[in-house]
């Protein structure tokens, strides 16, 4: 009995034991996922998802466009029909302007597009760099966002200048030539204290910072100088405030601004990703938001609008947190969010407050003027939003009363993704080189002639002739379809067939959206 009693205090000691180690155990693990669900708003990197061959595809060709469109002394050059072109550009003012891209079908380097696409390439590679490397294109993004900061940094020769433009658009369209046989003059244009430019400069300033981001890890020498020049750009674009276009009025011709107050948002919110300087947060909401920020309304993204940009990236910041954010700060961030989602809702096909600028087949249509860069642009920011949902573990968003989840937004990303790619009903892929059926006639100079050609300035046989070009315009997106969802596929209608180097940004971003089945986001900041 002595035994029995020894051995059943044994157990009651080993159970009292074990029912302790229990609770503690229990409690570690509920603290745990306290601090789980309280860490569910950090970006955590997560390996991408399998890759979609489809979309791996046609993101390989489509950065292949930037070489198309490269100016200057070529390097590791992936197009045989390309050659060095533009090597005295800059030369007259006692600058190096080689570099840099060609805008469109032309030979003009217009620095305010072609900024947007440097911050719009910045911000896929960002975002989707893990994806890029899945699908081994990471390098050909990285290699063609520098060789534009290069040739930004060189038009920034000091604090209160910056080179804008590289050539005539007035000559240059007089002329029908490959860039490589070019022998006009090609004069530059600035903007400076006496004759600002607040949205190119903001816009520049942008670019550099969020290069800074991409090139922080990879050269840390060449990030800082990036970073340096973009804040003097943008203590520029903030201090001599006025429209390039009212400063300078033969631009309203080609890229006309309606205004400047979005790049500089624009700009501080990349300043203050790149910096972590809550100054640049605070610039954008307290001190700014309500008079620039159109809370409340959304808008497209666009080369020359960058507000719904703008919400979407300062959304992050309220997805995943800041630290040391005050009250009126937080505010701010919440009503570029809730703008955010509205312009998230007006995308989405069956949202309550969808908007009916579609076409019958379903893609948004805006102008008639390149028409993609609306959808193409719209549906990079959908797929972007959805997967800041997704890795905040934020289950909907709210349209009116009505839920829709990421997979939504990304479906809608994918529609529009599709329809470029072929399913439309021209069954035409509007990237040059992808699938069986592209614009054959796409409006280009170099594209439209042969190397050995010797046309001169006047090779306008060539861009009347009815048939295909001799040279692959790879990774182009043509301007796009009427919003009867037809397209004329014939060189002189510029208005369908020709690309633009900004919508090769945003197509990539997109497809760079998509190439894996699952997208996680990286931490920038």
């Amino acid at each position: 009995m002595g035994a029995v009693a020894k051995y059943t205090k044994g157990w009651i000691w080993w159970l009292i034991v074990i029912g302790i180690a229990a609770l503690v155990v229990t409690a570690a693990v509920i603290s745990f996922r306290r601090k789980s669900h309280h860490n569910k708003a950090s970006p955590v990197p997560g390996p991408p998802g399998a890759i979609d061959k489809k979309y791996a595809q046609a993101l390989s060709i489509a950065l292949q466009f930037f070489d198309v469109q490269k100016s200057g002394k070529l390097v590791n050059n992936r197009i045989s029909w390309r050659g060095d072109s533009a090597l005295k550009d800059g030369k007259a003012a006692g600058l190096d302007l080689s570099k840099g891209m060609y805008d469109a079908g032309d030979h003009m380097k217009f620095n305010f597009p072609m900024a947007f696409t440097a911050t719009v390439l910045s911000w896929t590679i960002l975002e989707y760099g893990d994806q890029m490397s899945a699908s081994k294109q990471l390098t050909y993004a990285q290699d063609s966002l520098k060789w534009i900061t290069d040739y930004l940094i060189n038009c920034h020769p000091s604090d209160n200048v910056l080179y804008i433009q590289v050539g005539d658009p007035d000559k240059d369209h007089k002329c029908w030539e490959r860039p490589e046989a070019m022998t006009e003059e090609r004069p530059v244009m600035q903007v400076n204290t006496s004759i600002p430019g607040t949205e190119v400069a903001a816009e520049t300033a942008a670019a550099l910072a969020a290069a800074s981001l991409v090139f922080k890890t990879i050269n840390s020498t060449y990030s800082d100088e990036l970073l340096q020049h973009s804040k003097q750009l943008f203590t520029f674009a903030n201090t001599y405030r006025a429209s390039y276009s009212i400063s300078i009025p033969q631009v309203q011709k080609f890229y006309n601004s309606t205004g400047y107050t979005d790049e500089l948002l624009w700009a501080a919110t990349w300043l203050y990703h790149a910096t972590g300087d809550l100054s640049y947060l605070r610039y954008a909401t307290v001190e700014n938001g309500k008079a620039f920020a159109d809370w409340g309304r959304p808008s497209w993204f666009s080369w020359d609008n960058k507000l719904a940009g703008t919400q979407v990236l300062l959304s992050r910041v309220n997805f995943f947190g800041s630290k040391k954010t005050t009250s009126a700060e937080s505010s701010g961030l919440q009503m570029y969010r809730e703008t955010a989602e509205a312009v998230m809702c007006g995308l989405i096909p069956d949202s309550p407050t969808a908007t009916t600028s579609r076409t019958d087949d379903g893609l948004i249509w805006i102008s008639q003027w390149n028409s993609l860069q609306h959808p193409v642009a719209s549906a990079f920011l959908a797929v972007v939003y959805s997967d800041y949902m997704l890795t905040s573990q934020t289950p909907a968003l709210s349209c009116s009363g009505k839920s829709y989840t990421p997979s939504d937004l990304r479906k809608f990303a994918m529609s529009q993704a599709d329809y470029v790619l072929g399913d439309n009903p021209m069954k035409l892929s509007y990237l040059v080189g992808y699938g069986r059926n592209y614009p054959l006639q796409v409006h280009h100079r170099g594209a439209s002639i042969p190397t050995d050609a010797n046309t001169g300035c006047k090779g306008f046989t060539w861009l009347e002739s009815t048939a295909p070009n001799p040279n692959v315009a790879v990774g182009a997106l043509v301007g796009g379809p009427f919003q009867n969802d037809s397209f004329i596929d014939v060189r002189n209608n510029s208005m369908q067939t020709e690309p633009s180097t900004y919508n090769g940004a945003v197509i990539v971003g997109l497809l760079s959206g998509l190439v894996t089945t699952s997208s996680v986001v990286q931490s920038f900041i």
